[in-house]
């Protein structure tokens, strides 16, 4: 047996040991890596942190494991969630192997055929709602997911909300049928901007999107006073982790071209995850920390308070957005971490942004 099998043998077993057929179960990523690693002697040399990753993801692609969004994650590198919920142990019910056949033209049932536990009624049902779906696809119209998932699946967020539909998250991929064939788009959501006055859509180049609305409303009086850093022509307001959801929208809205987008957040273990995953989801696009803006911040170093509660420290990050500073910054950067302090946004007001004019 490959020590991929081995792993997720071992994880298949911890699941299966802990599984309820009435309710689900809560469970701690980093507890089950640490029961893993009690029983593997050569955990560390066959690298099975990366190969604990692969079973937890190919689970939760399944259906057994359902990821709890809180923003804990368990501090590791890739990172998981640090809750999951076990799924209620499904009761198989077999399905007719003819029937099977006789749609066998659309779908890939090989899933199926190695997890008998699949085959329910409810599954089978949705199988034939796409089904028929499929047969008249060439006459209908490219929707939105929530709109398709509504029509043949019942409920609007089906195919999107993990936590409420855990058989939803993974079933396109359980039938092998892609988004496209469904004709269906995630469309990103609208977010807030403020475009310069005189400029139009054909003129915009340089972004700049800021994490916290208060200086979303000080970047738009500097931007009008030719006062802010960068001179972008367009100013999004990133609302958090939302810009994460919401940046696939500005494709839709902008002419296709080079942008070059500079984020801006609090300096803060959320603020710098959240620019390296826009990095991380957008590798097409120059996505970079505003360096002139973050540099204001430090210069208010007085004015850092407690970091916020539950945030997750995640060092990789952390060691990216310091690299593109100096030593001396770095320092200061360092100094922040270790105390557990943070800078947020907000202390570049009007008149704390003029003081470096």
């Amino acid at each position: 047996m490959s020590t991929i099998d081995v792993i997720e043998t071992r994880v298949r077993g911890f699941i299966a040991d802990i599984q309820h057929p009435k309710q689900k179960k809560k469970i701690n990523m980093n507890d089950l890596e640490i029961q893993l690693r009690k029983l593997l002697d050569d955990y560390f040399e066959m690298d099975g942190y990366s190969l604990f990753y692969r079973a937890i993801e190919t689970l939760q692609g399944e259906g057994q494991l359902i990821p709890i969004q809180n923003n804990q994650f368990n501090g590791r590198t890739p990172a998981l969630p640090l809750y999951y919920w076990v799924n209620i142990k499904v009761q198989p019910a077999k399905w007719d192997r003819l029937e099977m056949m006789n749609l066998g033209d659309q779908f890939d049932f090989s899933f199926y055929e190695r997890h008998p536990e699949w085959q329910t009624r409810d599954e089978w049902n949705r199988i034939q709602n796409v089904y028929t779906f499929l047969k008249f696809s060439q006459e209908r119209e490219i929707v939105s997911f929530e709109e398709r998932s509504l029509e043949l699946f019942g409920h609007e967020k089906f195919l999107l909300d993990g936590n409420s539909f855990p058989d939803g998250k993974g079933f396109l991929a359980r039938i092998g049928i892609s988004e496209d064939r469904l004709k269906m788009v995630n469309y990103g959501e609208p977010f807030v901007f403020w475009m310069k006055q005189g400029k139009e859509i054909k003129d915009i180049q340089r972004v700049l999107i800021v994490e916290n609305l208060s200086f979303f409303h000080t970047a738009i009086k500097l931007l009008e006073a030719n006062e802010l850093d960068y001179e972008p022509e367009l100013i999004i307001y990133g609302e958090g982790t939302k810009i994460e959801r919401s940046l696939s929208f500005f494709f839709r809205m902008f002419p296709p071209k080079a942008y070059l987008f500079y984020y801006a957040g609090d300096l803060d273990a959320a603020g710098y995850a959240i620019l390296f995953r826009l990095i991380e989801k957008y590798p097409e696009c120059c996505i970079q920390p505003a360096l002139k803006i973050y540099r204001k911040m430090l210069e208010c170093l007085e004015q850092r308070n407690e970091q916020k509660q539950g945030q997750t420290q995640n060092t990789n990050y952390r060691d990216l957005f310091f690299h593109w500073f100096t030593e001396e910054e770095q320092a200061l950067l360092m100094q922040l971490w270790q105390e557990n302090k943070r800078i947020p946004q907000e202390v570049l007001t009007i008149e704390t942004w003029r003081r470096w004019m």
